[in-house]
This record gives structure tokens, C-alpha cells and sequence, in this order.
């Protein structure tokens, strides 16, 4: 109702301005100055609409990225210095409270998302192809960011319609009852018949968005996620069996760049462009965070011809993820080289750490799959490194035969998931394995896709959180030419039980009586 007031003063406004200047002035008008009543009717407005929706569903990337790898076990929060982004070093260490920024951030971000979907189902009719298709694509995002919420929150509300101000203060839900929210919003996006399925495996246009197939994969992650195995493997094995989706047959190393935007593999991302004219609508934090600590690094031929500078080192591969590698592929292994490589390697290749520096959260291993590469830039911002043009990952397809292989373990058919690790493990250039357990799927989890916002869910629903993770944080490395050493300490550290769920952000608590905040927090 607001938005209709302020529409009709605009255009009272308007008619006043246009009735004294029509003789001096004569502008074209351009797009929607109605409120929302008057939009959401033609196929155009769907289309806008749902270009609203990704946007919002694109700009929460960060933080969805950056708190769940912060808060498993492959990385440590680096940085310029101890205390360079103490936000992170909480996350990475343990040391949040119920009103950290990033955990309040990613929580309403979800609801976000959640809101712009509920524009579009609540408001289009359907009785349009392209608005069909746009329901059904809010019915996916929706029920994706109910699966961030009741995966990492576990008792968020659910909501399912456009809020009237009376329903604001909405209590806990159950997780039992978002699960099944999740799964009815899902079925009813892949029964729609409006989700188109791609051409061939090569066909990067309709991948562009939602595809039938991506729509199946959330869904069999969400069967599996509540040990619905069979349900799982069912329609994991369809998206599987649709041969609409393969392994990347490129060199492994350029899975997360530019060279493997939009190709086989590529199920769920946020699409970029490289459009030089609008460079910083482009703009991302999610790479220059991401790669090495550039200020406190030699960089000499062959690296400085390829590497792209400017990058702040905020994620830096643990000894244990390496350590983890050299077990199953030996110090050779070719998916692990593609990944991360050690301090000598570096050397050997032009980059080195600069004499009197010393890198903290750090164990002298560089991650490698998402180095700073001058050709994914839109410009070589040498300064800042903001500027890159890679499609943000979310899911790819090496995770859905990870996922379909531990829902076949768990359901007893032991043939199909021998199957499709080996998939894995063949591209990774790794002899198959000739049985599976499930120790077989989680280790083959941990190398295929550390660092790509798996893992911390994994962990917590598999049970191994607290375990792995109890002295996560205890001490903190740092890295110089003298070595490794543990300058830093924590007195309060670790994941305890109550971080198998984060907790309802302090400030949803303090304004909305009607919710109670998860144990122990």
C-alpha cells in the first residue's frame, strides 16, 4: 500500500511538471512507474522479475561463500596481518557470537532471495510459457535458500507467500516442516513441464539458467540431506542418466576460471560477462579475498606473465588438506597440483615470499584451483583485483555423482556408486576403486570440491564436525622464509555442539518475540 501512495504522488508530480513544461520538454518515459498492481502482467514484467531475482540471488554469493568454507576445515583466514578481518577469523576459528555480521548478513541475504521469489509466485498468473517458466524458477530459488536455512539455521521460518504486516513476526520453524517445503517447491518446479532440460552437454545458453536437471540435483541433495536414500538415488540417477551434463574434459586447474564458464559441468552459477563498458557492475570481493597474499610476494617470470596481482590472501589451503591429498594421489597427483601447491613449488615457478615478511594463516601451501589469473580479468587491476569475469560457482556436476555415489552406498547398491566415484577419480587421473565405503565418498568429496561451500554441511550432517574440528582455531601459523611457526593463540576455540547450527541472528531475537533462539547460544 505504501508503494501505491508514493507511486501516486510521483505521478501527481509528474502531471503537474509536464502541464506547466510540455511546451519546453518532450522525454520519452521509460519503465515502470506503477506499483504492483500494475506490474507483474506481461511476459516483460515476468522477465524483469525474475532478472531481479537472480541479481539478489548473485549478491548474496559472498557471504554464502565466505561463512561456510570460513567454518570448515580446508582453510585458514589469512590476511595482511592477525586481525586484518576479525569477522573471518571468527567464522574460521570459533569465536562468533550470535551478532556476527557475516552469520546476520547470510541469514536475511536468504530472505532476500525468499522475497523476490514470493513476487513472482504469489503475483504472476500463469498463463504465459515465460511466465510459467519464471514461477517455476522462483518455486527453485526459494526452495534453495530454505535448504541454506534449515542446513545451517535448522529452525528459520519458513516463508511461503508475501508477508502482511500482522504475519512479520513469525516463530521457529521445524526442520521437518521446511524439509517437506523443500521438497513440495521443488517437485512442483520439475513438474511444471516450464523448466526447459539442455540441448547436449555442450549447450552453455540454456545452462545460462535453472535447467530441469539442476532442479532434480537440489532435490536429490535434499533427499539425501535427510536420509531419504532411495528417493535420493532416484532421481540423482535421472539427472545422471539425462546425459545432459559431464565431467570437464579440460585441464583440471581451469575448473574455477573463465576457460570452464558455462561448459559441461557447470550446473548451478552466477553468471558473469565480459563487458569492459560496464566493468564495475561486474565487480566481485569474492576473488581478490580469495587469492594470495600478493603484497608480501616476489613474483618473477614465468608467474608474473599469467598471475594477476592485487589479491589479499584470506584463504589459505591447511597443512591437514594437503596431507589429505598426498595420502589418496601421492605428492605427484594430478588433481592435487591442480589444486594447491607446496612453498618449493612455488619457487619453482617465480614466486616467493618476500625476505622479512611473514604470511599469518598460513602453512606455507598455496591454493592453485582459484589462483588470480590475468586472462579472467575484465581489467588486470593490479591494485585492486575486483575484476574478474568468472561465473561464480554454486553446484557442478562432480558433486551431484559424489552425491548419487553416498546415496547408493547408504541405500546398499554398491555397483552404481563404484560407478560414479570412479567417474571422479578417473578425471583425476586415479586408478578406480574396486569397493566403496562411505569413508571412500567423503575423502573423494573432500579433494574433488574443498573450498567450494560444501564441506562444512558435510561435516555437520555426517556427524564428523566436532570431532575434526574440535581445536579448530587453538593456534594460528604463520609462514616466512624461517618456516612455520604458531605465533597466535585462542583461549576459547573449536566447534562444539552448538555450532551444528549457527545461531538466529541477535538482532531477529530482539525484535520478534515469537522466536526462541537455537540450543546453547
Amino acid at each position: 500500500m505504501k508503494t501505491k501512495y508514493i507511486s501516486l504522488l510521483v505521478a501527481g508530480f509528474l502531471s503537474l511538471f509536464n502541464t506547466a513544461c510540455e511546451d519546453r520538454l518532450d522525454i520519452a518515459k521509460h519503465g515502470n512507474l506503477g506499483g504492483q498492481d500494475e506490474f507483474y502482467k506481461t511476459d516483460e514484467d515476468a522477465s524483469q522479475a525474475l532478472a531481479s531475482l537472480y541479481t539478489s540471488w548473485g549478491s548474496n554469493y559472498y557471504n554464502w561463500f565466505y561463512t561456510k568454507n570460513l567454518l570448515a576445515d580446508d582453510v585458514w583466514c589469512g590476511g595482511g596481518s592477525r586481525g586484518d578481518n576479525s569477522s573471518m577469523e571468527q567464522l574460521n576459528e570459533y569465536t562468533f557470537d550470535t551478532d556476527h555480521g557475516m552469520v546476520q548478513s547470510l541469514y536475511s541475504g536468504m530472505y532476500g532471495v525468499i522475497y523476490k521469489a514470493n513476487l513472482i509466485i504469489d503475483l504472476l498468473d500463469s498463463d504465459t510459457d515465460a511466465k510459467k517458466r519464471a514461477i517455476a524458477e522462483a518455486r527453485f530459488f526459494r526452495a534453495w535458500s530454505h535448504f541454506e536455512l534449515v542446513t545451517l539455521y535448522g529452525t528459520a521460518p519458513i516463508v511461503d507467500h508475501l508477508l502482511q504486516p500482522s504475519e512479520y513476526r513469525l516463530a521457529n520453524s521445524s526442520p521437518e516442516d521446511t524439509w517437506t517445503f523443500i521438497e513440495k517447491d521443488l517437485n512442483d518446479a520439475i513438474n511444471s513441464g516450464a523448466l526447459p532440460s539442455k540441448a547436449n552437454v555442450n549447450d552453455s545458453e540454456t545452462g545460462i539458467r535453472v535447467t530441469k536437471e539442476v532442479a532434480q540435483a537440489m532435490l536429490g541433495k535434499a533427499y539425501l540431506f535427510q536420509g531419504k536414500y532411495s528417493e535420493a538415488v532416484a532421481i540423482l540417477d535421472k539427472v545422471i542418466e539425462s546425459g545432459k551434463y559431464a565431467l570437464y574434459s579440460g585441464e583440471y586447474d581451469m575448473l574455477l576460471h573463465v576457460a570452464a564458464n558455462g561448459c559441461s559441468e557447470s550446473m548451478l552459477e552466477v553468471q558473469k560477462r565480459n563487458d569492459t563498458e560496464q566493468a564495475w557492475n561486474q565487480m566481485t570481493m569474492t576473488f581478490i579475498m580469495q587469492g594470495w597474499r600478493t603484497d608480501k610476494l616476489t613474483m618473477s617470470a614465468p608467474a608474473s606473465t599469467y598471475i594477476a596481482t592485487g589479491t589479499y590472501g584470506f584463504m589459505n589451503p591447511r597443512a591437514s588438506l594437503y596431507n589429505a591429498f598426498v595420502e589418496e594421489e601421492g605428492t605427484d597427483g594430478y588433481r592435487l597440483k591442480g589444486t594447491m601447491r607446496t612453498s618449493q613449488q612455488m619457487k619453482e615457478i617465480g614466486v616467493s615470499v618476500q625476505s622479512g615478511a611473514y604470511m599469518v594463516g598460513h602453512e606455507g601451501y598455496f591454493m592453485w584451483k582459484n589462483r588470480a589469473l590475468k586472462e579472467d580479468c575484465i581489467y588486470d587491476a593490479s591494485y585492486f583485483q575486483a575484476l574478474q569475469y568468472i561465473n561464480l560457482r554454486v553446484m557442478r556436476y562432480a558433486e551431484v555423482l559424489l552425491l548419487a555415489a553416498e546415496a547408493h552406498v547408504m541405500g546398499g547398491s554398491m555397483d552404481k556408486a563404484l560407478k560414479y566415484i570412479n567417474e571422479v577419480r578417473t578425471r583425476a587421473r586415479l586408478q578406480g576403486l574396486s569397493s566403496v565405503t562411505l569413508d571412500d565418498v567423503k575423502k573423494e568429496k573432500r579433494l574433488e570440491l574443498c573450498l567450494e561451500s560444501v564441506r562444512y554441511q558435510d561435516l555437520v550432517r555426517w556427524g564428523d564436525a566436532e570431532t575434526i574440528m574440535k581445536d579448530q582455531g587453538k593456534e594460528i601459523p604463520t609462514f616466512s622464509n624461517s618456516g612455520v611457526e604458531f605465533q597466535f593463540k585462542n583461549s576459547t576455540y573449536g566447534f562444539k555442539t552448538k555450532h551444528k547450527l549457527l545461531p538466529i541472528p541477535r538482532k531477529e531475537i530482539e525484535l520478534n518475540p515469537n522466536m526462541v533462539q537455537n540450543e546453547n547460544w
